[in-house]
């Protein structure tokens, strides 16, 4: 009876162990046949090369389309009410004759002027008295200072009562890049990457060029609504799509270096570039017209492998990889072209959706804390930048020094990304920005609050491009864009939040950093709770997906291990009952 019971255990074990092998061959084939070959086709070959110089435009759309609302919408500060009988005499004087609070030396009601005889007092030249009354503007003047150009702010008397316009059409641009963000990533997994790529392109393009030829809040809102349409979306297909070809050694370098030159000039070029032209309409056409270079992508930029794997359409795959061949000057023996292509056919019977990825606890889980950490990334990131105006120097020179941390900061994080790993500079970085952040709060406006605030947008840049690329590694090819895009919408809908942390300094000096401080140290810790992905290969399936966070998360191991003392417990049940 025993030599039986012990013939059934090892007839239960060769069957267990051979049906673990069969569920997981559909998942697991297919990703290990795709990555030799793109090992045999070549990591880092002159193909891939060629793609990382060709995402130069798409980087530089990227700082464009995020930041020139502020150099187009910027306030210019010294404005006051106009009164055209008195243009002829100098500015002080007329100030001190129409607007109240100039004579007197208090500070100046830049939204009233008193209600006078203006023919008289251009003859007589009398100063007001106290009894004088005060009227809204009827038209206001700019003193062209700290914003030397006419903006659509000052062109159009955003200002006073009229001041919401500007944060309004900054919100609806956000509101463009939500509905945009789920769009082009929905279009790139169901279509590929360079669809949504030329897509998004195109739509920011159009918006940015229309907007030069509106004349109030609402069209010119919606052209606002376009461009964001097509953020970040104009650079993130590219950046995926050059990801999935480059082998796990150099995708560290690849991803920040990216960002960090081609994103990091951008910021850098841009507030300059606002001042030499010194017209907001020709900054909006100069600016778009880069996208117009994504009509060369069909022709020069290959749709994904790996999507293309995933949606059966092997031949298609096949041609593309032949032209790295050509390219990289490399050869794939033909049994790993062939091992790749039966495993692609085989019929997929796991459902590859977002909807499916909602299903999944384990991935479901993954998703909020990676949102979450991203969300905190995007809401101190852009705080950051949006208190450049309020921190004591010109509005000009305090974005440049601040962006100025993006290719440094950026650069040591490729350094060190694949020997410290996602995790760590995700979450350490985050930790140090909310640190600063609240250090901040309590020093004095200048130099001292201006020299933490670059010290702390050093270190969220370290943070934000960090995250970007754990998001990609994260999430399966299947749901990877529309994922990396939920995830990205999810810090559009922070950054909409972000004005109004900055605006609460009004009911308290030190509460805009307070908040950024605290939402970075609670991030940091929700951002331990995730996988880490360093040197493991991106999943290709749900499955994966789930195997990653189960073996690698705090969160995971846990109920992975009591679900292994489960199953073994009945398998012994069952043994005994057979040996019985």
């Amino acid at each position: 009876m025993a030599e039986n019971g012990v013939s059934v255990t090892q007839k239960f074990e060769e069957a267990k162990e051979e049906l673990n092998k069969q569920a997981s061959k559909p998942a697991d084939d297919d990703h290990d046949a795709l990555e030799s070959v793109l090992s045999h086709v070549g990591e880092m070959g002159r193909y891939q090369r060629l793609l990382f110089a060709a995402m130069l435009p798409f980087g530089l759309v990227f700082a464009f389309v995020y930041f020139v609302q502020m150099f187009v919408a910027a306030t210019p500060q010294d404005h006051w009410c106009r009164v055209p009988e008195l243009q002829h005499l100098d500015v002080e004087l007329r100030k001190n004759l129409s607007i109240p609070g100039a004579f007197a030396g208090v500070e100046l009601d830049r939204c009233s002027r008193f209600d006078r005889n203006w023919t008289e007092v251009a003859l007589t030249l009398a100063p007001p008295d106290n009894a004088t009354p005060v009227v809204p503007c009827a038209g206001r003047e700019f003193l062209l200072g700290d914003i030397p150009y006419h903006t659509v702010v000052s062109e159009r008397d955003w200002v006073c009562e009229s001041a919401g316009f500007g944060p309004l059409a900054q919100a609806i641009f956000f509101a463009g890049s939500f509905v945009g963000g789920i769009l082009f990533g929905w279009l790139a997994d169901t279509y590929g990457r360079v669809p949504a790529l030329v897509g998004s392109n195109l739509i920011g393009c159009v918006g940015g060029v229309a907007s030069v030829f509106t004349t109030g809040l609402w069209d010119f809102a919606f052209c606002r609504f376009l461009v964001g349409m097509s953020y970040d979306s104009c650079f993130m297909m590219m950046y995926i799509l050059v990801l999935e070809y480059v082998g796990p050694r150099h995708r560290t370098w690849v991803a920040n270096m990216s960002i960090a030159l081609y994103f990091g000039g951008g910021c850098l070029i841009l507030p300059w570039l606002a001042l030499w032209i010194g017209d907001w309409r020709r900054l909006l056409l100069v600016t778009s017209a880069p996208m117009l270079t994504v009509l060369f992508a069909p022709f020069l930029v290959p749709e994904s492998a790996r999507w293309l794997a995933s949606k059966r359409r092997v031949n298609q795959a096949v041609k593309v990889l032949r032209r790295f061949e050509r390219v990289n000057g490399t050869k794939i023996p033909q049994d790993v072209m062939d091992e790749f292509i039966v495993s692609s056919r085989q019929t997929r019977q796991t459902d590859e959706s977002m909807l499916a990825l909602c299903k999944s606890p384990q991935l479901r889980l993954m998703m909020t804390f990676l949102i979450l950490v991203y969300m905190a990334c995007a809401i101190v990131f852009d705080g950051l930048v949006r208190m450049s105006e309020s921190l004591g120097l010109d509005f000009f020179i305090t974005f440049t020094l601040t962006s100025a941390t993006e290719i440094p900061s950026v650069t040591l994080l490729a350094i060190v990304l694949d020997r410290w790993g996602r995790q760590w500079l995700t979450c350490g970085p985050l930790a140090t920005a909310g640190t600063l952040s609240l250090i901040a709060a309590f020093v004095p406006r200048g130099v001292p609050q201006v020299t933490l605030a670059i010290m702390a947008r050093f270190c969220i840049n370290m943070s934000y491009n960090a995250a970007i690329q754990w998001a990609t590694e994260l999430l399966p090819t299947g749901v990877r864009a529309s994922g990396s895009s939920l995830v990205h919408v999810s810090g559009y809908v922070a950054t909409v939040v972000s004005p109004f942390v900055v605006y609460s300094e009004r009911y308290w000096r030190p509460l805009p950093l307070l908040t950024l401080g605290v939402i970075a140290l609670l991030a940091a810790g929700l951002g331990a709770l995730l996988p880490e992905t360093n040197g493991r290969q991106m999943p290709q399936t749900i499955a994966d997906g789930e195997r990653l966070f189960a073996e690698h998360s705090i969160c995971g191991k846990p109920e992975r291990e009591d679900a292994e003392d489960k199953w073994v417990t009945s398998e012994e049940d069952k043994q005994d009952k057979l040996v019985t």
